[in-house]
């Protein structure tokens, strides 16, 4: 399943062993080579003397409750994981990048982008047209196997913008925030809607 990286900002993180909330997320942190979300600033922790950082290998579950680990512990400062503290250097996100095509063509700036609930791997960007082009067209959304090289400034996609609209078409998605856990409805068989008395008379 996927969800927007916007939907994830401001969602609680709630620990198993303190049974509630226990800090906000209030940023996610990318790292541009992977292009996938490996930690979350946090604010509001309980736990002051571990940190603000929860790294995203501790979380157990994703839903629309929140981000669920097992305790406050969990939570980390900026320094105490190389690769967190490496991608943090970079002060890197894909909001607000300009996007153009390989050929040039500006297609406009990153507004949002989409991640699995699993791992948290970007899937899709969501690009805010250019002024004169949004008229007709207000956005893009770009497959991730649409960008060929990340800069500090931009992103840069293969395909003209008919082909990457064709495709995003295609794509199998509805952008939402559901629990992933959630039981599906029984299925009821005819006899089951049928009255108990008009049973009995058959």
């Amino acid at each position: 399943m996927l969800v927007y990286n916007s939907k994830l900002l401001n969602a609680p993180v709630l620990s198993v062993q303190d049974s509630g909330r226990i800090a906000t997320v209030s940023s996610t942190i990318v790292d541009p080579d992977s292009l996938k979300i490996i930690a979350f600033r946090v604010i509001g922790a309980t736990n002051t003397e571990g940190g603000n950082i929860l790294d995203a290998r501790s979380i157990r579950e994703y839903s629309t409750y929140g981000l669920v680990i097992d305790s406050s512990d969990e939570l980390i400062g900026d320094h105490d994981v190389v690769k967190i503290e490496k991608v943090l250097e970079l002060n890197f996100s894909p909001i607000g990048l300009k996007v153009e095509t390989k050929k040039g063509s500006k297609l406009g700036k990153v507004t949002d982008f989409t991640v699995t609930n699993d791992n948290f791997s970007v899937q899709q960007i969501i690009v805010k047209r250019p002024t004169i082009k949004s008229f007709l067209d207000p956005e893009l959304v770009i497959p991730r196997a649409e960008i060929t090289e990340i800069t500090d400034y931009k992103i840069i996609v293969r395909d003209e913008e008919k082909v990457i609209k064709e495709r995003a078409l295609k794509e199998d998605f509805v952008p939402n925030f559901v629990n992933p856990f959630r039981k599906t409805e029984p299925v009821h068989s005819p006899a089951d809607s049928q009255n108990p008395a008009d049973i009995d008379k058959q």
